[in-house]
């Protein structure tokens, strides 16, 4: 099975909007994406003007499939790897700091060797959602004079517009060719690096991974 690479335009926030504008992205492709039947569940973002969709959580939806507890996992893992890629970002400049989040999706498949005598599991990966994300640490302006709010104004509508063009990417990849999805169950994982070429090699198949988690039932 092919993997398919998807490249998002790179993101430039301040550090404030790091976690919220990364939790849209993450909730968006994992709806998207999800295999099973899961509720949806509207987001309102408090540091931008944009609504998106999400799997329901276990508090949000009262009649929600019997799911919940996988919702909840996903919850923790996209939070665990937003922190994660913040630990794990680079100097690349005054003030300036990057990093590569990457989303992938993959299906676990038994295998045989040794004239089928010994067996193991092989996780294949079949799609990546690959972001580059400049965190700019510059002081705001704080004052309330016409140069300062304007300057704010700046910085607030440029992150937004950012944030609104990975979105579309998105949902442009998502109306797209869907033949490499594969049927059955799959699994994803959230990891980051310092480069996008940082990544483990994309066809890598590994044996006897330890459980991760599926986005359904």
């Amino acid at each position: 099975m092919n993997c398919k690479e998807h490249h998002l335009p790179e993101l430039e926030l301040a550090t404030g909007q790091v976690r919220e504008a990364l939790q849209c992205i993450l909730h968006t492709i994992l709806f998207i994406r999800s295999p099973g039947t899961v509720a949806p569940q509207d987001v309102e973002c408090e540091g931008f003007d944009i609504t998106y969709a999400r799997i329901a959580s276990d508090a949000s939806v009262a009649s929600a499939p019997p799911s919940t507890a996988m919702d909840n996992q996903v919850d923790k893992k996209v939070d665990d790897s937003i922190e994660s890629f913040l630990q794990s970002l680079s100097q690349i400049g005054p003030e300036l700091m990057s990093g590569c989040l990457t989303l992938s999706f993959f299906e676990r498949r038994a295998s045989r060797q040794l004239f089928g005598l010994v067996s193991h599991e092989e996780r294949v990966v079949w799609e990546q959602w690959i972001l580059r994300i400049v965190v700019n640490n510059t002081p705001r302006p704080i004052t309330d004079d016409s140069a300062a709010v304007i300057e704010r104004q700046r910085i607030q509508d440029t992150a937004e517009a950012m944030l609104r063009s990975v979105l579309t990417k998105i949902f442009e990849i998502a109306g797209g060719d869907i033949d490499h999805v594969p049927p059955v169950m799959y699994e994803f994982e959230i990891y980051s690096t310092k480069r996008a070429d940082d990544r483990e090699h994309v066809y890598a198949r590994v044996a006897n991974m330890p459980s991760l988690i599926n986005l359904g039932t």
